[in-house]
């Protein structure tokens, strides 16, 4: 009977998130796990546990990294990590794996690619599902963001799963976002959207090395040309364009360099602290749209009406606006008139 009660002291939020802030890695695994649980039964301790965690997060360095199928982006973290650890950080590595839509599963191999670097101690890999939230990112990258930087990562890096969607996601929780492309000059750029490439911070053309070095530099150049048509993103800052081979190690240092100067820049100017400011609006936002949807779908009245809605709207016997204003309506009612 001790050895239960002492089992679930260890669980509560207060005994979890000291041992969050004392470093204690297992227990990091565990408060993510928390905070992602989709059990109603979770929410609340999870919600204490960020409370209690969040005076001691919002100081790390937050870095989105994306780029096209193939271009490298595992090679390249675990090689920047490692640079980044030598220099006397700590690192964490939320890798966002696309999840099947008929079964639900991913693959979630990122930690098996960077090898080296998820044997560092100094190193933190959480590999998670997206499930089915849009974007690229699970709904809660965010907390486990401010969970590892309150257990003392300050270089936080969020891997995307892909140019799409993603890159917006992922652009509004982090502070740089870097853009991983291949050495194919113009044939690329054609291919890639405008809009990704106005997110971008810094554009690193990757696998500069052997015969593809001289078309890496003209990749570079057709990119560096193309940003001259578009809006900067942060008044202040002129976007680089960069080559490097992450396999060879070339080039990650002054990557590095460029993210520390990016920082000082946005700090001095005081972009740094809006741009934060406004992420957390956004993210507000985005959290209540998310619970009144959940509230939505769990209430009974609307369990009663979705389906005879949902047959309606399929045939075409109902507009999908009207449908879900009834929805809305109905849900009003409820809350307002409970049983």
């Amino acid at each position: 009977m001790a050895a239960s009660r002492n089992k679930r002291q260890d669980g509560a939020p207060a005994a979890l998130a000291e041992r969050v802030l004392g470093g204690d890695r297992r227990a990091l695994a565990r408060a993510i796990t928390l905070i992602e649980s989709a059990r109603p039964v979770d929410r609340e301790p999870a919600n204490q546990l960020l409370g209690l965690l969040a005076p001691h997060a919002n100081q790390a360095m937050r870095v989105g990294i994306s780029g096209v199928p193939g271009v490298g982006k595992s090679t390249f973290i675990e090689r920047f990590g490692n640079h980044v650890i030598d220099l006397g950080h700590r690192v964490a590595v939320l890798a966002i794996d696309p999840s099947s839509t008929l079964s639900g599963g991913s693959i979630l191999g990122d930690k098996t690619r960077m090898e080296k670097l998820s044997q560092r101690l100094e190193a933190f890999i959480r590999p998670s599902p997206a499930g089915r939230t849009l974007g690229g990112v699970t709904r809660h990258t965010r907390e486990t963001l401010r969970i590892v930087e309150a257990a003392g990562f300050d270089v936080v890096i969020v891997e995307t799963v892909g140019v799409g969607q993603s890159e917006t996601a992922v652009a509004e929780m982090t502070d740089m976002f870097l853009l991983l492309l291949l050495p194919n000059g113009g044939d690329e750029l054609q291919g890639i959207k405008r809009g990704i490439v106005e997110l971008a911070d810094m554009i690193i053309v990757n696998k500069a090395d052997g015969d593809l070095e001289p078309a890496a530099g003209r990749a570079a150049a057709d990119y560096q040309s193309a940003l001259g048509f578009l809006h900067p993103r942060h008044p202040g800052w002129t976007v680089p364009v960069v080559t490097c081979s992450a396999l060879h190690n070339k080039g990650i240092a002054e990557i590095w360099q460029q993210v520390e100067d990016y920082r000082a820049a946005m700090t001095a100017s005081g972009e740094f602290e809006r741009t934060r400011a406004k992420q957390a609006r956004a993210w507000l936002w985005s959290e209540l749209s998310e619970t009144l949807l959940e509230a939505l779908r769990e209430n009974a009245d609307i369990r009663a009406r979705i389906t005879t809605l949902e047959e309606a709207v399929a045939r075409g016997r109902i507009s999908p606006w009207v449908a879900a204003q009834e929805l809305v309506e109905t849900f009003q009612k409820t809350r307002m008139n409970p049983k």
